[in-house]
């Protein structure tokens, strides 16, 4: 097998897996083939091998596969090692004390973003999200924040490709997305309402690692009718010195770094 042929199996491998990460629990040999665009002989013999290695299992009640024990363990894993999650958390807990919603902090990854982890709010009705599902990155403002600071040929990729509504709300014109994130990129911090979940409201800003690149952002979410004008013009200021704050921690003293 020459190099290039073991990078193009380790990358339809990859895929495979990634898959996984968000979507429906279970897939089936057809939907992953179709969705990749790789034939069902091939799927069939990567998805033994994944379940072979523990990191799917077979799931009878629909003849299909989902994640399996392995793939949780490495989950699990990166979790607790994530230096960004490592840094940002103790920064949430206060960020949450000071503004009473929960606070979240969100990676990069292909294809999206992930919640690493979360402070919920002490109050009864509050906000929470799911740790470890990928979202895309045109729809809310913990997304935003990381795409309006990505590399130039990244984001104009994204803005290129299809976008789907999340919800009524969600911007899908791509000349009005691409004027939000040259505000984003502007001011340092995004919000939203109802974007990605309705009846939910965020204010967001990105954080970055020690070369300047964006590496994912951290919210402050609650209620849309809590995070009213008033509200986010206390809570900015408090998001973008926590952010601060984390970028701080993983190496960049820098500012918001200029992405054109």
């Amino acid at each position: 097998m020459t190099e290039a042929t073991g990078t193009a199996s380790a990358a339809r491998v990859a895929d495979v897996l990634l898959l996984f990460a968000d979507g429906p629990t279970a897939r089936g040999v057809s939907e992953i083939a179709r969705l990749l665009g790789m034939p069902k002989a091939v799927v069939h013999r990567i998805l033994t091998t994944l379940v072979d290695r523990r990191l799917l299992e077979t799931d009878p009640g629909v003849r299909g596969y989902r994640l399996g024990p392995g793939a949780a363990a490495l989950g699990a894993r990166a979790l607790r090692e994530s230096r960004l999650r490592e840094a940002a958390m103790p920064v949430l807990r206060e960020l949450s004390l000071q503004t009473g919603e929960t606070a979240t902090v969100s990676a990069r990854v292909a294809g999206g973003r992930v919640y690493l982890d979360q402070v919920q709010s002490p109050q009864e009705i509050k906000m929470t999200v799911e740790i470890g599902r990928r979202y895309p990155l045109h729809a809310g403002s913990s997304s935003n924040c990381i795409l309006a600071f990505l590399p130039a040929a990244e984001r104009e990729a994204v803005l290129a490709a299809e976008i789907t509504a999340v919800t009524e709300h969600t911007l899908v014109d791509p000349a009005l997305l691409q004027d939000r994130l040259d505000t984003i990129q502007h001011q340092g911090y995004a919000t939203s309402a109802g974007e990605r979940q309705l009846g939910a409201g965020a204010i967001a800003a990105p954080v970055f690692g020690l070369d300047g690149e964006v590496t994912g952002s951290i919210s402050v979410c609650g209620p849309a009718t809590r995070l009213d004008e008033d509200t986010r013009d206390k809570v900015v200021p408090l998001v973008r010195a926590a952010a601060d704050t984390i970028s701080r921690k993983l190496g960049w003293h820098g500012g918001l770094p200029d992405r054109g």
